[in-house]
């Protein structure tokens, strides 16, 4: 398939159906890219390059993060290196061009989780606002989400957990009380996961009277 051939693909997948027709798919022009984490990669490109220190020797630059050299390896990556790590020659040697990303870092995912057309922040503002309610992020909250998700090391994947988990209540409660307009998520309710501020509609406030 990745040196171009027709393929005969099942239109419903799998093998429940042997005798269904196939769609036959010309793969000489789709663009092929894969990727991975290939966790340990690293070491192998680093043993190659002679760079592994041992006991009490101290590398120039060990004062780096190891999140940086890590990345630094990777950027050295060359065939023999996917061969050491597992992967079949016949296969390597069809992946032409080889690239490392780098890790996503605090700015990066703010960025994710607030600029997209469909980013989280949008996604559950736009939620509750069938509710008649205003979400509003505060700008340290944001940031906090993202110093999270770095911690966890999972990349932009950790976003949506983290934000899944502080609106959990909030999504369940708010659509229940009429009296409430804005909802505002806090630095304190992501480090803490404390209750979100709400505010309410002055209409719904008791009175001097009534009081």
């Amino acid at each position: 398939m990745l040196e171009g051939t027709v393929a005969n693909v099942p239109p419903q997948g799998g093998r429940k159906h042997p005798y269904q027709d196939c769609i036959q798919i010309d793969t000489s022009n789709i663009l092929f890219i894969c990727g991975g984490a290939f966790v340990g990669l690293d070491k192998i490109v680093e043993q190659r390059m002679g760079k592994k220190s041992m006991g009490f020797i101290r590398q120039q630059g060990e004062a780096a993060s190891k999140d940086k050299r890590t990345a630094d390896m990777l950027k050295q990556l060359e065939p023999d290196d996917l061969v050491k790590f597992g992967m079949i020659p016949e296969f390597v040697g069809r992946i032409p061009v080889m690239a490392s990303l780098d890790m996503l870092d605090e700015e990066a995912l703010v960025a994710i989780l607030t600029q997209p057309r469909n980013a989280l922040v949008k996604q559950y503002q736009k939620l509750l606002k069938m509710d008649n309610v205003q979400l509003e992020f505060k700008n340290d909250a944001v940031r906090a989400i993202a110093q999270e998700a770095y911690r966890r090391k999972t990349g932009a994947r950790a976003l949506r957990g983290i934000v899944e988990e502080l609106m959990l209540d909030v999504m369940y409660e708010l659509p229940s009380r009429k009296d409430v307009q804005r909802c505002a998520i806090t630095r304190e309710m992501v480090e803490k996961r404390s209750t979100a501020e709400l505010l309410v509609h002055p209409s719904s406030l008791p009175t001097q009277e009534s009081a």
